[in-house]
């Protein structure tokens, strides 16, 4: 009876378990044996490589991201910025408080959202003593960053002879580095094929000799060496996959066929590689060369989820009068607004949540609002009464906005020919910015409207009849 009952509550359990919502957005993982650590929500987490539930080994404001463990699996090496600098740290794999081994200068640019990338990103272990990570330290081109090795002991860290690099990974020896000479994995674009697209070079620290092993325009990139293989991304053929070179014939095949989502940041574990794909991991065990999802589950509190009050006085990307001069319009934080020029409600007109509504202007009657808003997944022109009795009105115009500065104004470029603005005066002011309402005069050829604007906004143009 009692082992019934302790085979229907361990059920359970397990069953509650695997019916949470598995994670996604798993960042920058890594993987030695039977253990992963990946980034998730900027914090470092860990998990069996079958999945489960995630513990978390870090816990602080900034973003801690690309772990690697050393070869012998006892130390994870990766990047964070606890002091405020990102830097590299070290910690023992399974927890504890993080050792600082870098000391470098503050970036303007070094952040995880900005194409250039973070700075001091760890990128493999040479042995068990020395990590390999790459930094724009010592470079005034934000494109360009190079190589060093920091010791586990602290200390200066010995700067690798080359030029640039990026992506790398060691020879199992360690005589030869297998590297990227470009680092533009943060950069937003795709299927680039211009001067910057990078190959794999394998560079030899004893004849100083530089080989390039891949040579095509597409982008080559995060080589693995494993073996008498290194294995590589590649978007020759459109989509990100996973490829091996050769060393001994020379060839190059492809191991991977996903057709849906890109391979993103793998890394080399000791018999296996793991990677990012559609934001889930998976992991590539390199005896079978077959891939399989590792189902990740985190089970935290997830403060930066909760819905909070936020002064969106603060964010405010566009607006516009009403002809009336009685309300103003704008668009603040995804939402569009209207509040009294002195005494009336402020009303929130969309309250949509996950959706970029932006970009207000008011109608000639000052009946109507329109915007744009993204809320099917493309760019298109809302129209919604001013007082928010109704529903909004889809066009099914697609938007492409493009303006132009006069004089410091942003006006719409929906017509040819110069366009004279005069006649400035009243202002209005609401809290955190300022908007100046101006009584303006507009003429082109066939076009005149003596409406006030609102700086900053897109202009209204009505087409005389002839």
């Amino acid at each position: 009876m009692k082992q019934g009952l302790l085979l229907i509550a361990l059920f359970i359990s397990v069953h509650f378990i695997y019916s949470q919502d598995e994670a996604r957005l798993l960042r920058f993982p890594a993987i030695h044996g039977d253990q992963v650590v990946f980034s998730y929500a900027g914090d470092l987490y860990t998990v069996t490589k079958t999945g489960g539930v995630a513990r978390k080994l870090t816990n602080d404001d900034g973003y801690e991201m690309f772990a690697r463990f050393s070869p012998d699996g006892n130390q994870i090496a990766f990047t964070a910025q606890y002091d405020g600098n990102t830097e590299v740290y070290l910690m023992d794999s399974k927890g504890s408080t993080p050792k600082r081994l870098t000391y470098t200068a503050t970036l303007d640019r070094d952040d995880i959202s900005d194409r250039m990338g973070p700075n001091n990103v760890v990128m493999a272990w040479k042995n068990n003593d020395e990590i390999i990570y790459r930094s724009r330290k010592q470079s005034f081109n934000s494109f360009k960053g190079q190589l060093f090795l920091a010791h586990v002991n602290g200390g200066l860290s010995n700067e690798i002879p080359l030029a640039t690099g990026g992506f790398c990974s060691f020879s199992p020896n360690g005589k030869k580095l297998a590297f990227n000479r470009v680092f533009r994995e943060f950069r937003t674009w795709k299927y680039y094929r211009g001067g910057m697209a990078d190959d794999v070079w394998i560079y030899d620290f004893e004849t100083k000799v530089t080989v390039n092993i891949t040579n095509n325009n597409a982008q080559d990139i995060f080589p693995m060496w494993t073996g008498d293989e290194i294995y590589f991304l590649s978007d020759r053929d459109r989509i990100m996959n996973l490829f091996a070179y050769d060393l001994e014939t020379g060839e190059t095949r492809k191991v991977t066929n996903y057709t849906n989502y890109d391979i993103k940041f793998p890394s080399l574990g000791d018999k296996s590689i793991i990677y990012e794909n559609g934001g889930f991991l998976y992991n590539f065990d390199l005896e079978t060369q077959e891939a399989s999802q590792i189902p990740v589950t985190i089970s935290e509190d997830m403060p930066g989820s909760r819905s909070e009050y936020k002064d969106v006085s603060k964010n405010i990307d566009s607006w516009a009068i009403s002809p009336a001069g009685e309300r103003l319009t704008f668009g603040a934080r995804g939402d569009i607004w209207t509040v009294p020029a002195e005494k009336g409600m402020t009303r929130n007109l969309t309250e949509s949540s996950g959706v970029h509504d932006r970009n207000v202007e008011w109608s000639p009657d000052g009946k109507y609002i329109s915007y744009i808003s993204d809320r099917t997944g493309e760019d298109e022109i809302y129209i919604q009464e001013q007082d928010g009795s109704k529903e909004a009105i889809k066009s099914h115009q697609k938007v492409q906005i493009i303006s132009t500065i006069l004089s410091g104004r942003r006006i719409a470029k929906n017509c040819c020919g110069p366009i004279e603005i005069k006649n400035f005066n009243t202002s209005i002011s609401i809290p955190k910015q300022s908007l100046w309402l101006k009584n303006v005069k507009m003429e082109r050829s066939g076009v005149t409207t003596g409406r006030r604007i609102a700086v900053g906004s897109l202009s209204h143009f009505q087409q005389k009849k002839k």
